[in-house]
């Protein structure tokens, strides 16, 4: 009776025991996976290994591409407006400009509109930010931050913290480079700041390559011997572009669109890099361009010697930052590997929008066109996601929050736009019923100096077409209307020709060639125009507030 008494009693043990192994380890298997957010500046897809452009054989982002590599690429990321506050805003609210209200470069999100950090923050992360924020108001949102002021210096920057006083008025300042500064910051966070009992969320942005491209003076000879190869399109832009960005016989090509090259008269590359020259900044008035220098643009023999002397310069310059930013992620994943973390942190990787690096003869961002217009991106995450996955499924700035949020163990808030991709990151195929198009607008309209005209426009995976209305948002010819006249730079009074420009991405990939009056092309043109009225409908991206610009898109629909 004894013995029968025992084994009852051992098997109740052994099934105790059991269950309580079963039960730790339900609770391993479920414990959230911390997240690394990094973000670079202007970062665009030519300056990588892993996206197979003209410059990747100069092995710029060995860590990048290995971290790539090891995880999942995205060959069609995009922005939904190329220019650094509208995007952040996309990315931490999940919407669209005109949903966030961000514009341009002087929007803003307060904190109870940082959706993201709240959103992780109820999932039980601990969130931090470190780096370049560009959204005006405090990041109060995140349990953490340090950020720089505005865009930040290179050199020696000062940070912005939490303290006594109220925002911005508590700051630090630091001795350095911004890009070893920032890692710094995060590797210190990392190590003495955060709770290890609590997944973390760690937003780390790099100011790194914004221009001036002030590299840390480490890498002042790397590529100094080195010729990088050049775009075809610096010296001949063949039939890209319109009347829109061209003017009637190519004379407006001396206004629209920041140059390598003389070609722009009121802002060219040689203005901002040549710090020790006479034309540093030297930067014109459009109202002070006299009628006669709207003549078409020709290239001779020494122009395209200067134009690649700048280009060499400017991109070993614009390399260079890259490369130290590519050494600062490599600091982040030694600490990663040290701390055994690698494997149990979803680590993403991507740039605030592209970047123009001479293509068509242009510099900076804010075109629809395809390197200004594709951001990098790529997410590591071995539990879920299979090393060496590549897909080409249409993916855009709206849809990070959604899809991070998603990670996370939470569900998309019904006030995003944007739309979870984690079924893409995990099995590698693309839904059926995933989205075919993505939808892009540059508010802005000729400004600070760079000079590009504002446009929307619709992308798919074979085609684009763009619609240059040519105008501000806010009406310039209504004597009573209010905007900043002061602000830098800008020539928002002036309107530009309306235009459409459309793109075959399979046949003409580089767009070198405006194929929209190309009767072939018709029908393809006309389902394009039925998708760009849905996405703007759908998005709230309509021009109902802006009579003064919906005038132009139907005077012009049907062109």
């Amino acid at each position: 009776m004894r013995c029968k008494k025992n084994n009852v009693l051992y098997a109740l043990l052994l099934l105790i025991v059991f269950s309580s192994c079963k039960e730790e380890k339900a609770v391993i298997t479920e414990k959230k996976p911390n997240i690394i957010y990094i973000m670079a500046d202007d970062h665009t897809t030519q300056g990588f290994g892993i996206y197979g452009s003209r410059l990747a054989k100069l092995n710029p982002t060995p860590t990048l591409d290995k971290i790539a590599k090891e995880g999942i690429i995205f060959d069609n990321c995009f922005v939904s407006n190329s220019i650094c506050t509208p995007s952040r805003a996309a990315i931490i609210t999940g919407q669209n400009s005109q949903l966030n209200g961000v514009l341009d470069l002087d929007g803003r999100i307060e904190p109870a509109r940082q959706f993201l950090p709240i959103e992780m923050k109820k999932l039980g992360y601990q969130t931090a930010v470190v780096g370049k924020w560009h959204l005006k108001e405090e990041p109060a949102a995140f349990d953490y931050y340090k950020v720089l002021p505005g865009q930040g210096n290179y050199f020696n920057p000062e940070f912005r913290i939490r303290g006594d006083k109220p925002w911005p008025g508590n700051t630090v300042q630091t001795k350095g480079h911004s890009s070893d500064m920032v890692t710094d910051i995060s590797l210190d966070w990392l190590k003495n700041e955060r709770d290890p009992n609590k997944p973390f969320f760690l937003v780390h942005q790099f100011k790194a390559p914004h221009d001036d491209f002030e590299n840390a003076p480490r890498y002042e000879e790397y590529l100094a011997d080195t010729f990088i190869p050049e775009p075809e399109s610096l010296y001949e832009r063949g039939n890209n572009g319109s009347i829109a960005t061209r003017g009637k016989n190519d004379s407006l090509t001396r206004i629209i669109g920041s140059s390598v090259s003389h070609r722009n008269l009121i802002r060219n590359q040689a203005m901002n890099i040549y710090v020790d020259s006479s034309i540093h900044r030297a930067y014109r008035d459009a109202d002070k361009i006299r009628p006669e220098e709207y003549v078409k643009w020709e290239m001779d023999e020494e122009e395209k010697k200067y134009t690649s002397k700048v280009y060499q310069d400017y991109v070993k310059k614009y390399l260079r930052c890259v490369k130290g930013v590519d050494d600062n992620v490599k600091r982040l994943m030694d600490y990663l590997e040290a701390e055994g973390l690698m494997d149990n942190t979803i680590i993403v990787y991507t740039g605030d929008q592209g970047f123009m690096l001479g293509e068509h003869d242009f510099i900076d961002k804010r075109w629809m066109y395809e390197e200004s217009m594709r951001m990098p991106f790529f997410v590591r995450y071995p539990e879920k996601i299979k090393a060496g996955t590549r897909t080409d499924a249409i993916i855009n700035n709206t849809d990070f929050a959604p899809t991070l949020i998603e990670m996370a163990g939470g569900s998309t808030p019904d006030y995003m736009q944007g739309k979870s991709f984690k079924t893409i990151l995990e099995t590698g195929e693309e839904p059926a019923d995933w989205q075919k198009s993505t939808y892009y607008r540059y508010w802005m309209h000729m400004a600070h100096r760079h000079q590009n005209p504002a446009h929307f426009g619709v992308r798919t995976k074979d085609h684009k077409l763009i619609f240059f209305y040519g105008k501000y948002y806010v009406d310039t010819s209504d004597p009573n209307a209010e905007w900043d006249k002061e602000n830098w730079g800008n020539d928002f009074d002036t309107d530009t020709p309306a235009a459409w420009e459309f793109y075959d991405l399979k046949k003409d990939p580089k767009e070198m060639n405006n194929a929209y009056g190309d009767p072939a092309y018709a029908e393809t043109i006309a389902d394009l125009k039925k998708e760009l009225l849905r996405l703007r409908e759908d998005l709230n991206e309509t021009d109902e507030k802006y009579p003064h610009i919906q005038k132009v898109i139907d005077a012009h629909w049907n062109d």
